[in-house]
């Protein structure tokens, strides 16, 4: 059996690890900064993921990058690539609805009730909160987040890094750009550009 460790032990990774027991996989301790005083699943703390330490995994240990924030999921699992590191398997749980034409790559999060239909591709290390859908022939590329009860209609793109928010509905066909934002509950009709925030119904440019 593999070792399964978490990188990171807070707020979202509370939720990772909690998918993952569900599903049947065990963990067994996690990477941090610091001692996590709040541990209700009783994880082993195994120090700091320096790098000298990374390289000193055993070929049998699979990491899973349970940090929310999209950029630093990025820059941590590049390090790990990097590192020679192994990223685990998709958390996927029980009640999730995955279509077996879907692909889904390492580092995946699948929370509760989500839905996955016929041939979408899920990049690596994407957040698919809790009921999302992601329906028919979409591409959510690496880094991103589909926050709960977001609906990706079918053949929407959403490119690396970006966020969609809780309860935003995508029109068919629309690609939202890499690094973008779109905030909860907004129900966007066209295309998003690069590093853009859109909000509202329908969305429009959220302008700083």
């Amino acid at each position: 059996m593999k070792t399964l460790i978490l990188i990171g032990y807070s707020g979202h990774a509370l939720v990772v690890a909690d998918v993952l027991l569900a599903s049947g996989r065990e963990v067994y301790g996690y990477f941090e900064q610091e001692r996590k005083a709040l541990d209700p699943f009783d994880l082993e703390y195994l120090g700091q993921d320096t790098i000298a330490t990374l390289q000193s995994l055993s070929d049998n240990t699979e990491l899973f990058v349970a940090i929310g924030n999209n950029n630093i999921r990025r820059k941590v699992t590049e390090r790990l690539l990097t590192c020679g590191c192994k990223l685990a398997a998709p958390a996927l749980h029980p009640s999730a609805a995955v279509s077996s034409l879907t692909s889904v790559a390492a580092g995946v999060l699948l929370a509760p009730s989500v839905t996955v239909n016929a041939l979408a591709e899920i990049a690596t290390g994407v957040i698919l909160n809790t009921s999302c859908t992601v329906e028919h022939e979409c591409f959510v590329g690496s880094y991103a987040h589909i926050a709960p009860g977001a609906i990706l209609a079918g053949n929407v793109r959403v490119e690396e890094g970006a966020f969609i928010g809780a309860n935003a509905v995508v029109k068919q066909g629309v690609c939202i750009g890499e690094w973008s934002t779109v905030g909860a509950g907004a129900v966007v009709l066209q295309d998003v550009p690069p590093r853009t925030t859109v909000v509202g119904n329908p969305a429009r440019e959220l302008r700083s």
